[in-house]
């Protein structure tokens, strides 16, 4: 199958992923790769292109889709999901100083990779910024699991299930590192928040006695 298909099947699953729809974009990718390395019938070097190719077609749509539909549809149902519109504010404003860094790192990781332009397109960052952002992602995403694909074939033959599941724990190790890394952000701000009044009080009780007449 993969001998008539290879090719257009990576674009075409990594195009439909990267739109924000979950599909085994990364899974067909190893797949291909794999087959590379065990049959010689695909070459590496174009499954990687097709592979960045279609992450940057598909994040270039779903960025799209954000930006022109993505803010009122959240708007309008965001209340069924828990997002209330500051929730948008202060996403945009992350997005205005850190948006190419996430675009960039969110193709490396398990569910972010779906939503990241989306989520770009729905706080309107800047599209030239995410396109280069975007496309070095897509590349590099592309020959990082292309060519551990095809190392794995090459060491792994008959193990394609234990190459897979490899890569997708390392997806899902960046997905961990996130969730933990913002739970700690939103602690020590809340844990800041709740010291700010003492220290407020301790300071005004500190100028109550200097402004106390002294005497002699």
């Amino acid at each position: 199958m993969l001998n008539t298909i290879g090719y257009p099947a990576v674009v075409l699953f990594i195009f439909i992923e990267s739109t924000g729809i979950p599909f085994p974009g990364e899974t067909m990718l190893l797949l291909a790769s794999f087959y590379a390395a065990t049959s010689g019938h695909l070459s590496l070097p174009i499954v990687i292109a097709c592979a960045a190719g279609g992450a940057i077609m598909g994040d270039n749509l779903g960025y799209y889709i954000g930006r022109t539909g993505g803010r009122k549809f959240i708007e309008r149902f965001g209340r069924y999901l828990f997002l209330k519109t500051e929730h948008l504010d202060k996403a945009e404003a992350f997005f205005s100083k850190h948006g190419a860094k996430t675009v960039f790192f969110a193709r490396f990781i398990t569910l972010l990779r779906i939503w990241a332009a989306f989520l770009a397109g729905v706080n309107r960052m800047d599209w030239r910024t995410f396109t280069f952002y975007n496309a070095a992602g897509g590349i590099a995403w592309a020959t990082l699991v292309g060519t551990l694909g095809y190392v794995g074939g090459r060491y792994f033959q008959s193990h394609f299930d234990q190459v897979a599941q490899l890569v997708h724990m390392i997806g899902w190790a960046g997905l961990a590192t996130v969730v933990v890394t913002l739970i700690g952000i939103i602690v020590f701000f809340k844990v800041r928040r709740r010291r700010q009044p003492d220290d407020a009080q301790i300071v005004s009780e500190e100028e109550e006695k200097e402004r106390e007449p002294e005497y002699v």
